[in-house]
């Protein structure tokens, strides 16, 4: 089951910059809208595999994991 986020994407002097409304230091910037989209894809699945590592990692063994839904 694939999750949604929200990109907030604009246009300043020739470069599209954009960030991930719900994952801070989430952000980049392209020269075109189509590359701007696809790198942020590519961060934010980085920085999600990140993050799963280090949490799962801090836990230790012996741990749970469920979903939760807000």
């Amino acid at each position: 089951m694939g999750r949604e986020f929200t990109a907030v994407i604009k246009e300043d002097a020739g470069w599209w910059i954009g960030w991930i409304e719900e994952v801070p230091g989430i952000n980049c910037q392209e020269r075109t809208r189509d590359e701007l989209i696809e790198t942020l894809k590519v961060t934010l699945g980085e920085a999600i595999d990140f993050n799963r590592a280090e949490a799962r990692g801090a836990a230790g063994s012996g741990f749970e994991e469920l979903e939760i839904a807000v």
